[in-house]
């Protein structure tokens, strides 16, 4: 456990610059623009909460001020659909997560043997399996909580000027955000999501890093170019099946089951794909309670679970192959 811990570290310092700076210059470009934007609506004066104007047709029939219009019910709607939503502005960041997750899978074996460095790794006393296994729970486990951490700051920001931008017009939302139970645990629900993600990216992670403990060159275009070349293949020996028999192999679900899964597991929120029964929102937004529960509901998937057997059997392989792969 000792020696799991000091390599989690490792990788944690040596790899800081993706999953740490990355997702917070992004998170800090996000607050700059939506703060920026506040600011210069407060210092131009155009937002206060004096009156409004209803107009018909260009002719003003009505003059107001905003929080005679918000009634409490509204307020208090507007503060639900805030509390269950405001952590879906950090939704960006989850989109720098996956990059980041796949150079690094890709890097993560491959850049030991190219610049020899395994040869001192396999001098000391750590196992393959335990440097395989601290990379998988970097990418997988350290790496989103990271996400998870930095997007919720930045919505909580975020949130922040929004609620300067509404009192400035005579609405304040803050007590009533403040109340909401759901504005506490949202990041708790992403977290719930977790290992949900670990085990749709398992397969992923896998196929990174059995490439990158195999390929001696370019591993990105053994790792990208083979599935392409595989749809690419399928769907030339489907047309031909067409054209002579009437058949086909149903190249389609196999892209879709199966190159997909390859490729897009480090997606945050790929189960969601195709979803027929995918829950709605209603009028207070998306319920995050009710996402985590469907979330967890992809577990009786059988298509889940075959991911996870080859995600498993491509990372055994990774462990043997840089057992005996050291060249650079």
């Amino acid at each position: 456990m000792n020696t799991m811990k000091w390599l989690l570290r490792r990788e944690f310092w040596e790899h800081k610059g993706g999953f740490v700076w990355a997702p917070l210059i992004a998170a800090a470009i996000m607050v700059v623009l939506v703060g920026g934007a506040v600011g210069y609506g407060i210092a131009s004066g155009k937002m206060h909460g004096d009156s409004i104007s209803v107009q018909v047709q260009g002719q003003e029939v009505h003059n107001t001020s905003i929080d005679k219009i918000v009634t409490p019910e509204k307020r208090e709607q507007m503060a639900t659909i805030a509390a269950n939503n405001y952590i879906a502005v950090g939704a960006p960041l989850f989109f720098v997560l996956p990059i980041v997750a796949f150079f690094y899978c890709l890097a993560a074996l491959y850049d030991d043997r190219r610049d020899r460095s395994i040869l001192f790794w396999k001098s000391l006393p750590i196992s393959d399996a335990d440097t395989v296994l601290s990379k998988l729970l970097t990418v997988l486990v350290v790496a989103p909580l990271i996400t998870i951490g930095v997007a919720t700051a930045a919505a909580l920001a975020i949130l922040f000027f929004a609620g300067i931008a509404t009192s400035f017009h005579g609405v304040s939302m803050f007590g009533a955000v403040l109340t909401n139970a759901n504005f506490y645990l949202a990041p708790f629900y992403l977290v719930g999501m977790l290992p949900v993600y670990i085990l749709w990216a398992l397969p992923t992670a896998g196929w990174l890093l059995l490439v990158s403990s195999w390929a001696k060159s370019k591993p990105i275009l053994w790792a990208v170019g083979v599935p392409l070349f595989v749809a690419v293949l399928l769907k030339w020996l489907d047309y031909l099946l067409g054209m002579t028999s009437g058949t086909t192999i149903n190249a389609d679900w196999v892209i879709e089951n199966v190159l997909h899964t390859i490729l897009l597991g480090l997606v945050p929120g790929t189960w969601f794909m195709n979803a027929h029964d995918l829950p709605m929102p209603t009028s207070s937004g998306v319920n995050m309670l009710t996402m985590l529960g469907y979330s967890w509901s992809t577990l009786a998937k059988p298509a889940l679970w075959t991911g996870v057997v080859a995600g498993v059997a491509m990372i055994l392989g990774a462990i043997r192959l840089r057992r005996w792969r050291d060249e650079g």
